[in-house]
C-alpha cells in the first residue's frame, strides 16, 4: 500500500515537530526568581489600618500595601534579606522618607566588607536606589535598587528592596506613621 503525502500533511507534521520541544519544556519544573505572591489580608496583621499598612512577606518576596481607608491595595515584588539571621521580623512603622538617600555601610557590613565606602544620594551606584522609607528599627529600610537582578531574590543585608519605579510609587502614597509588619 502506497501512502500519498500532501502539502497539508507536511505542514501538519512540521508544525508538530516545532511544538515538541515546547511541550517537553512544559513538563519540566519552572524556576522563577519570584515566588508566587500569597494574598494577604490586613486584618490578619493589624487591628485597624491607621494611616495605612504594609506587610513585607519574606517568603513570597512581596510587599503588600493598603491605604488608610482600605480602597487602595497594591502588591510589589521585592528583594529580601540573604539569610534568616539578617531578617528582622515583627511590627514597626515608617518614621522618615527621603528622595535620593545617601548610604553608609553599617558596622557589621564594615566588618565583613572593610573596603565599602559611603555613597552619596543620587549616585548611580547607590545601593538604596532613588527613594527610601525608614523604619523605626535602626538601619532597616524599604528602598529602591538600581540592580534589578536583586528583586525576587534573597539578596539584601536586611532591608526590603523594590524596583526604583515601584519605590517611587510607594513613596508617594505612603505617609509617615504607616504601620509595617515583616513576616
Amino acid at each position: 500500500m502506497h501512502k500519498t503525502y500532501t502539502r497539508r500533511h507536511l505542514l501538519a507534521a512540521s508544525g508538530a515537530a516545532l511544538l515538541l520541544p515546547a511541550v517537553a519544556r512544559a513538563a519540566e519544573p519552572v524556576r522563577h526568581n519570584i515566588s508566587a505572591f500569597t494574598h494577604q489580608d490586613w486584618r490578619d496583621h493589624f487591628s485597624d489600618l491607621g494611616k495605612g499598612a504594609i506587610v513585607c512577606d519574606t517568603n513570597s518576596r512581596a510587599l503588600h500595601y493598603w491605604s488608610a481607608d482600605g480602597s487602595d491595595y497594591r502588591v510589589y515584588p521585592t528583594s529580601v534579606p540573604k539569610t534568616d539571621e539578617l531578617t528582622k521580623r515583627g511590627y514597626t512603622r515608617i518614621v522618615r522618607k527621603k528622595v535620593g538617600p545617601s548610604w553608609t555601610p553599617t558596622a557589621s557590613q564594615m566588618e565583613r566588607f572593610p573596603d565599602w565606602k559611603p555613597v552619596a544620594g543620587g549616585a548611580p551606584d547607590n545601593p538604596l536606589g532613588t527613594h527610601a522609607l525608614y523604619l523605626d528599627w535602626p538601619a532597616y529600610l524599604i528602598h529602591g535598587t538600581h540592580d534589578t537582578r536583586k528583586i525576587g531574590r534573597r539578596s539584601s543585608d536586611g532591608c526590603i528592596g523594590l524596583y526604583n519605579e515601584k519605590i517611587a510609587e510607594l513613596f508617594e502614597i505612603t505617609p509617615i506613621g504607616t504601620q509595617v509588619r515583616l513576616i
